[in-house]
């Protein structure tokens, strides 16, 4: 299987993406002050799917790291937030960042976090900057 071809079985994130031409390292951080419970597990694989299925990233790539009951403020309020950082080489574009943030507040909104209330930034890493088994992916 290619780079731009994931190893996904269900369909999930299958072929390639015009985004994608190299592999690289999809890390999803968020971080919210709601208690996801026991379905935490579940909501960081939901959000696997959702990174592969926006910028054709292999799933085998992706991280994703939720730190919850976190002390967070949104607008001077500690009412339901969440704040997030995707970073990826390659794949960030206007397309995959509107579909990432939408499904991932459709995964908080259940817990209390409002669409206004999700911050989402998400950074092209240059390959020299990002390591991975002992190296940079630039080598």
């Amino acid at each position: 299987m290619s780079a731009d071809e994931t190893t996904k079985s269900d369909g999930a994130c299958l072929g390639a993406h015009p985004f994608n031409s190299l592999p690289g390292d999809p890390s999803l951080h968020l971080v919210t002050n709601v208690d996801l419970g026991d379905k935490k597990l579940e909501i960081m694989k939901a959000c696997s799917k959702v990174v592969c299925q926006a910028t054709g990233k292999p799933e085998s790539y992706i991280a994703v790291s939720i730190t919850d009951n976190a002390s967070v403020i949104f607008g001077g309020s500690d009412a339901p937030a969440a704040l997030g950082n995707l970073y990826s080489i390659g794949a960030i574009a206007m397309e995959s960042n509107g579909k990432i943030t939408s499904d991932v507040t459709d995964l908080l909104e259940p817990y209390g976090v409002a669409e206004n209330r999700i911050y989402i930034n998400f950074f092209d890493m240059p390959r020299a900057n990002v390591g991975w088994s002992r190296r940079t992916f630039a080598g």
